[in-house]
């Protein structure tokens, strides 16, 4: 004897089955929330306190806060961070637009293979190749300024801006190119005056991207800008960890300080960073 479920036990069912599915989603993400911001508040406890309550674990105080640009030309290595990132981003995105727009609408002699080329640099880590970058960039003398930094920042994101582009512009209808061109605006015209301005949600990914991975980077920064009145913040705490008499208290402030811009950066763009990322995969 066979037993037939009827249509309204399978709906109960389906829905007991949804309700269970999304609350141990809902459990997982608040778990993964508590481990991401768990140091964070930790960070903020400790900036709050002096060395000696640090150490002792009792008492509250604002002084490392207030001995925080004493200790560490902040606001100069703020700056200093502020002016490698937006050169660096600037020169990824004039570079990322014009060759994802030739790669995505020009038709060229071995145009996939360069492309394929430029794509295949994503894949190469930084580590792999610091070193020859190193000593090609030491032998213009570009160590003592803003420029060497800036010059490896833009070639290790304009590789990911150029794919990211070209996946966007590929999105553009022709017939839209082909009737910019007969109204006589030309390939540049069409670019600037049509493109561009329907590519603004890749521009905004690549940039919210690109200022995470700059503003945070410590290793480019502690090679490529040894001058001290120009190091970023990264490198200013670095060295502050690496002091004798460190204050944790001061160092945790300085984290916050550094960490904020960035965080700033993400929440206000982060409507545009999944409609950015995802360009191309409906295609």
């Amino acid at each position: 004897m066979s037993v037939v479920s009827s249509p309204m036990s399978v709906r109960v069912t389906s829905s007991r089955r949804r309700v269970v599915t999304r609350t141990a989603i809902f459990f997982a993400m608040v778990l993964m929330a508590i481990v991401m911001l768990y140091p964070f508040f930790v960070m903020l406890v400790t900036s709050f306190k002096t060395q000696n309550q640090y150490l002792t674990g009792h008492g509250t105080s604002t002084q490392s806060w207030r001995q925080l640009a004493s200790t560490l030309p902040v606001y100069q290595q703020l700056l200093n961070s502020t002016i490698v990132c937006t050169a660096s981003i600037a020169i990824i995105l004039v570079v990322g637009v014009m060759a994802g727009f030739a790669f995505a609408k020009l038709q060229y002699r071995f145009g996939n293979l360069v492309f394929l080329g430029m794509v295949s640099a994503m894949m190469v880590p930084l580590q792999a190749i610091v070193i020859p970058e190193y000593v090609n960039v030491a032998r213009f003398g570009l160590t003592n300024g803003y420029l060497g930094a800036v010059l490896v920042y833009a070639a290790l994101g304009t590789p990911f801006s150029i794919f990211l582009f070209t996946t966007y512009f590929r999105r553009v209808p022709d017939e839209l190119i082909e009737a910019g061109i007969v109204d006589g605006l030309g390939y540049w015209g069409v670019l600037w005056r049509l493109a561009l301005p329907m590519a603004l949600p890749a521009i905004a990914t690549v940039t919210v991207l690109q200022f995470i991975q700059i503003w945070d980077d410590l290793l480019v920064g502690l090679l490529f800008l040894q001058n001290p009145a120009e190091r970023p913040i990264t490198v200013g705490l670095a060295a502050l960890a690496a002091g004798r008499t460190t204050s944790i208290p001061q160092l945790m402030a300085g984290s916050l300080v550094s960490a904020l811009p960035a965080m700033i950066v993400y929440l206000g763009f982060q409507r545009f960073l999944v409609r950015g990322l995802t360009l191309g995969i409906d295609r």
